[in-house]
């Protein structure tokens, strides 16, 4: 089955290709390199000081660090062979752990400093995210499933509060909020409107789901990954044909697909 959330419309209505893996994968391996050539200058520096201490301490020295950059290296190795398989290789859950918490903050880092847009990378971190939470998916009810969506979706003329309760939605059709509470009313999958972060968190606090498909843009998907752990996110890019946080849409297609990936039945086309 396709990966949904591949493709997003800019702040400008303008189609954007879908995030490239090979970003995140990329600056992956140049922070290996970086901390490589760090690890060796921490070792050569004092070179000469501590054979004066003893002449065995720079082995000893040069073989910790050598522990630790094949350590990291071995993680960074397991790592991309997940991204590429798409199964789950050793202990994937933690890999999930290692990318979220260490590996995006860092490689935000090093992008910046060799000149890649943070959105670019954010848009390749929700593409790796959502591989990993593929090789690890596994079928639930749809009661262990939370679809969170922004509030920007609702058409900004409309007067009726869906943050409490989305079944207060009229159904007129000016907004995808329809779609969306007729297929979490078939499916019985739970289903909430957050105005922002911290309404978001206090949701998924409550809920205690086993999954979250997840439909933001790509900075409040990434703090959302981020803040859920270890809950896998299934993240969805939505459109911003007029700018950020106003009237946003989705492809309902791409919500079908996520849900399908993890409830045990197939969604239909219809609502």
């Amino acid at each position: 089955m396709s990966i949904p959330a591949d493709i997003s419309i800019n702040d400008h209505g303008d189609m954007i290709a879908p995030p490239k893996k090979g970003i995140f994968i990329s600056l992956l391996l140049l922070t290996c390199i970086v901390l490589t050539v760090f690890a060796f200058i921490l070792w050569w520096i004092p070179y000469i000081g501590l054979t004066n201490i003893h002449p065995d301490l720079p082995l000893i020295l040069a073989l910790v660090f050598g522990g630790m950059v094949l350590f990291g290296l071995g993680g960074a190795l397991t790592l991309v062979f997940t991204i590429v398989r798409g199964k789950n290789l050793f202990f994937n859950r933690r890999i999930r752990g290692v990318v979220i918490r260490i590996l995006f903050p860092l490689l935000i880092v090093v992008g910046r400093l060799v000149g890649i847009n943070t959105r670019e990378i954010r848009r390749s971190f929700v593409a790796i995210n959502n591989r990993l939470v593929l090789a690890e998916a596994k079928k639930i009810s749809p009661d262990k499933l939370l679809l969170l969506l922004p509030h920007c979706l609702q058409n900004h003329l409309c007067n009726l509060r869906i943050t409490g309760d989305v079944n207060n939605c009229k159904g007129c059709g000016k907004c995808k909020i329809k779609d969306l509470v007729e297929i979490s009313q078939k499916y019985q999958i739970p289903m909430f409107v957050a105005t922002g972060g911290t309404l978001a968190r206090k949701i998924v606090q409550e809920r205690k789901s086993e999954v979250i498909i997840g439909v933001a843009c790509e900075q409040d998907l990434t703090s959302g990954i981020q803040h859920s752990y270890p809950i896998p996110v299934f993240g969805i890019l939505n459109q911003r044909p007029f700018g950020p946080c106003f009237d946003t849409d989705i492809d309902i297609n791409l919500v079908k697909e996520g849900i399908s990936i993890f409830l045990d039945c197939q969604v239909d086309d219809e609502p």
